[in-house]
């Protein structure tokens, strides 16, 4: 049974002075023998989570034969680690070997992107003082794993449990380098969930001061070209949104985009743009379909006039659009992967009540599983989702002190099992 312990707050500057002095691929080796020295840690390992999201790849630290090397994938489901991931607090943990120590698990996590976790085998009955440092140490490794991925493939590496077709490595590297985000106003997170053959699916997001940036996006076709007209799109969505361009302009420079270089191809799309003043949302729809939105325990769609598709020849600009947020609704983004003819049977308003609890980076997991397990495990169609709560407009203090504000976190219990387990 793991056992529950408050954290306390700080940074860990000395950790980061040594990882500043060691190469990119040893960060998580420094980390580890600083806990040693400072602790008398037996073992350090950091687990980092996999590409779906659904296990924690355990890298090997220095002292153990081949550093940085993987050493087991672990499921989530089921075990202390997804406890951990899903409430981002401390566990303490009996030792697996028998050699009297005990594991403390601890989340390493930024703005609410969990990244992964820091395992450390200490000797039986740490006290508060030590576990309060390890979750400090957890949240530095933070830091340093999002600083240092820029030198290295390590951190991908560790991530693929599968080899990546072409087309899957150009649709991952679209993502945003976070699946998600926590702010005072909101929390936002995504999941992508391929089918066998590429479909050309991608989320984004961005925030500035007052302003939060979300597009969903769906390119016609399959593998390699439709991860190259996903390319194609999103690179004109970012450099319009980057050079201030209001929203209708983002939309004619992707549709222009589409237009010029798609060899008559097209994609669909909805943009978005969230006012942290107000909570007042801006939209464009390109023939995607209606976001849903959880208010008061109900769900309803919001219904917008329907664009034509990006790259469809039309003289008439895409229309932008009007909505409102309140503090307390979840708004659920999707493409047609999460709607077509298995999917349907899913009781999709259902599912978001269901998982209202969540927060958006376990419910956005949930529903694309979910949809993964009503078609056999075998899309036809990339199932994405984006769900974004918001709060309100008046800032709060986030308890965020190891990375994730606790107060909105996932319970320990998941309620779906992993595709392969149905």
């Amino acid at each position: 049974m793991a056992v529950e312990y408050d954290t306390g707050r700080g940074t860990h500057t000395g950790i980061l002075a040594a990882v500043e002095a060691a190469p990119p691929v040893e960060s998580v080796d420094v980390v580890a023998r600083e806990l040693r020295r400072r602790f008398g840690a037996l073992s350090v390992s950091f687990l980092i989570t996999d590409l779906s999201r659904q296990s924690v790849v355990r890298l090997s630290t220095a002292g153990e034969t081949g550093a940085g090397e993987a050493v087991e994938s672990i499921s989530l489901f089921g075990s202390v680690y997804g406890d951990v991931i899903r409430t981002q607090r401390i566990r303490l943990a009996d030792s697996v070997d028998g050699d009297g120590g005990q594991r403390v698990i601890a989340p390493v996590t930024n703005r609410g992107d969990s990244i992964g976790l820091l395992e450390v085998r200490v000797p039986a009955g740490p006290d508060r003082r030590t576990l309060r440092e390890i979750s400090r140490a957890a949240h530095t490794l933070a830091y340093i794993v999002i600083a240092n991925r820029r030198f290295t493939d390590l951190y991908q590496w560790g991530r693929r449990t599968a080899p990546l077709s072409l087309a899957a490595e150009i649709q991952h590297n679209l993502l945003p380098s976070s699946l998600s985000c926590e702010a005072a106003q909101f929390a936002v997170a995504g999941a992508l969930e391929p089918a066998g053959n590429v479909g050309g699916d991608t989320f984004d997001y961005a925030v500035e001061r007052d302003t939060l940036h979300l597009s969903v996006t769906d390119a016609m076709g399959h593998e390699v070209n439709a991860a190259l007209l996903a390319t194609l799109l999103l690179g004109a969505l970012r450099g319009a949104r980057r050079a201030g361009c209001d929203l209708a302009e983002q939309a004619r420079r992707a549709h222009q985009a589409m237009l010029d270089h798609s060899g008559g191809a097209m994609a669909t799309g909805l943009l978005l743009r969230v006012c942290l003043r107000d909570g007042r949302v801006t939209l464009v729809n390109a023939g995607h379909p209606w976001p849903l939105r959880l208010r008061d325990g109900k769900v309803e769609e919001i219904e917008l006039r329907i664009n034509l598709p990006f790259g469809v020849p039309s003289e008439r600009p895409h229309q932008v659009q009007e909505a409102e947020l309140r503090p307390g609704d979840r708004l659920v983004i999707l493409t047609d992967g999460m709607l077509d003819r298995r999917s349907r049977a899913l009781d999709l308003p259902a599912l978001i009540t269901n998982t209202a609890g969540l927060h958006p980076r376990e419910a956005s997991q949930a529903l694309t599983m979910a949809v993964l397990d009503a078609n056999l495990g075998r899309l036809k169609d990339d199932a994405t989702v984006m769900c974004l709560d918001w709060y309100g407009p008046e800032p709060v203090r986030r308890d965020a002190h190891t990375g994730a504000d606790l107060t909105q976190a996932s319970p320990a219990s998941f309620p779906f099992r992993p595709p392969s387990q149905v």
